[in-house]
């Protein structure tokens, strides 16, 4: 029983996320305040779950942005490799 109140909650949220994606962020009591706004979920833990997962999501999402962000801002380490070959070759 579990695996479908899983999928629920995730076509529930990512649903919400691409109607209202302005409306959430990474804090949790805000999200569960704009689903109020946004929806009508009338079981506490069911809008706790949606408002935890599209939390997790979108944090998530902010960290892979830094990361990518990080990883763009160093040199390759690949091109250091290649410079010390040729110097030992040469």
């Amino acid at each position: 029983m579990p695996p479908v109140v899983v999928n629920r909650v995730r076509r529930l949220a990512t649903e919400l996320l691409a109607a209202y994606k302005d409306r959430f962020g990474t804090d949790f009591i805000e999200n569960k305040k704009a689903l109020d706004d946004v929806a009508i979920i009338r079981s506490k833990g069911l809008k706790n779950e949606i408002a935890g997962f599209i939390t997790a999501h979108l944090r998530r999402e902010l960290e892979e942005k830094k990361e990518e962000a990080h990883v763009a801002e160093q040199p390759q380490p690949a091109d250091e490799s290649v410079e010390l070959e040729e110097q030992i070759l040469s």
